[in-house]
């Protein structure tokens, strides 16, 4: 019998091997990158639904918003935080992108990983997802400790018509400036450590999807994208609630499609993988790929991309630094003769998937298991297992 959460790891797996993909073939195998749709979008589009389908349904099960957020905390920062450090111990040899700040804003922005929606660059591109991520678990905790269940089934709806109002009335966020990392910092800050403590836990877990939800609609870097990105995780969390029969599977039919139109009309829809063509086969790749995982789960999931999908934090995060090591060290590879770019793409996967293994193994996983001996003292619980 496959495990009950296989088919979600094996979702994470394809996710990861989409963006890795993209990535991969834009720099050395522009021939095999598909122009249709955008591979790296359907990967994170991917990660997203499933986040959406988990997350919200994890902390209503255990209820326990503190343990939440130190599994959060402990899942995500280890690795992320080591990254950073590589990528800034690389940089004499491989320069920050442009996009980040060279002043302390970004480490502001860093630090609570919010940084698409305060205007500020990471220092590997692929950063700008753990912003939405970051904002929706801001938004489930806040709906958590005000009570909202029933709701939550049309939220994909509010999300994906919040962005379609943006992209009819907004060229560019509202709010910018350095300020705005610094405020958002100052906010997360507080808020969280009253979380963890347990002072005001709950009116900090409003003010902080307060500021979210600000932060979304009014200083992210394209507000109606960031709001579709939104919508399409509730969009999880709806799927979630109708499989247990709490909800209706419409909402979710209806926020897909405006999601996939919004560029149609959207201000700010110029670069090619927003285009109404692309980015709607994009979202519909997606949301097949989804419904088909889900409506197999009860077959057995390939173990491969089982094991991809475990480790598929890792391999998001440290992609890059490979790639950009060895585009150092062996230069352009777009021009180069065809069997030298299936070399390179076979050698950038063949050291990504080993060193993914060894950051899961020795960063992530220590880190992990900390956090749930902290989240269950708190409890008092025995230790188990976290998604």
């Amino acid at each position: 019998m496959p495990s009950r959460l296989a088919w979600l790891d094996a979702l994470r797996g394809v996710g990861a091997l989409a963006v890795v993909g993209e990535h991969l073939t834009t720099w050395a195998m522009p021939w095999l990158r598909p122009t249709a749709f955008n591979l790296g979008v359907y990967g994170v589009l991917v990660f997203f639904l499933v986040s959406g389908y988990i997350i919200p349904h994890s902390l209503e099960r255990h209820g326990d918003l503190r343990a939440f957020w130190i599994g959060r905390v402990f899942r995500l920062y280890p690795l992320y935080l080591a990254v950073i450090g590589v990528v800034l111990a690389l940089s004499p040899w491989i320069a920050l992108r442009a996009e980040v700040p060279r002043d302390a804003s970004a480490v502001a922005a860093h630090a609570t990983m919010l940084l698409d929606v305060v205007g500020v660059g990471g220092v590997l591109n692929t950063m700008w997802t753990l912003s939405y991520e970051m904002l929706f678990y801001l938004l489930t905790g806040a709906l958590f400790v005000a009570g909202v269940r029933s709701g939550r089934g049309l939220l994909p709806v509010l999300f994906a018509l919040a962005g379609v109002v943006a992209g009819v009335v907004l060229s560019a966020p509202p709010l910018s400036g350095t300020w705005l990392a610094w405020l958002s910092l100052a906010v997360f800050g507080v808020g969280l450590a009253c979380v963890l403590s347990g002072r005001a836990s709950r009116l900090a877990a409003v003010v902080l999807g307060v500021m979210a939800l600000a932060l979304l609609l009014l200083s992210s870097r394209v507000p109606w994208f960031g709001a579709a990105i939104v919508a399409v995780m509730f969009a999880g969390t709806a799927i979630h609630r109708w499989e247990r029969g709490l909800g209706r599977l419409w909402p979710v039919g209806v926020a897909a499609v405006l999601v996939a139109l919004t560029p149609v009309w959207a201000l700010n829809a110029g670069w090619w993988w927003v285009q109404p063509q692309v980015w709607s086969l994009t979202i519909v790749l997606a949301g097949l790929t989804f419904a088909a995982a889900m409506a197999l789960r009860a077959r057995r999931v390939p173990a491969v991309l089982v094991r991809l999908g475990v480790i598929s934090y890792s391999l998001y995060l440290v992609h890059l630094p490979i790639l950009l090591i060895v585009m150092y060290l062996v230069g352009e590879m777009r021009w180069a003769a065809l069997p030298a770019q299936i070399g390179i793409g076979v050698l950038v996967l063949g050291v990504l998937v080993p060193v993914g293994w060894v950051t899961h193994r020795f960063v992530e996983l220590p880190l992990q298991r900390l956090g749930r001996r902290l989240a269950h003292r708190h409890a008092g619980e025995p230790p188990g297992q976290c998604q």
